[in-house]
């Protein structure tokens, strides 16, 4: 695909004025930091919220590191196969 000048310059126009909106809107509902700009996004729960992030299961863990066992063993696989080749 493509990309013209002019959709990069409309591209970075529309963000100015999404941006210039969700400033109008966090002030609105009193959510603006010093500056007036709209409050930097957080990651995760509200502080306090005595909510937990999810966590993972043991048996989840073991499945992504046996999964990453086997796609490096097959990289060193496929590096070693290239080096006898070589030879």
């Amino acid at each position: 695909m493509i990309v013209s000048a002019q959709s990069i310059q409309r591209a970075g126009e529309i963000l100015k004025e999404i941006e210039s909106l969700q400033a109008e809107l966090a002030g609105l509902f009193g959510g603006t930091n010093s500056i007036g700009t709209a409050p930097a996004k957080r990651r995760g729960r509200p502080p306090g919220s005595g909510l937990k992030r999810g966590g993972m299961s043991a048996e989840g863990r073991a499945r992504i590191a046996a999964a990453a066992k086997a796609r490096w063993a097959r990289v060193r696989a496929e590096k070693a196969k290239a080096v006898k080749k070589g030879n």
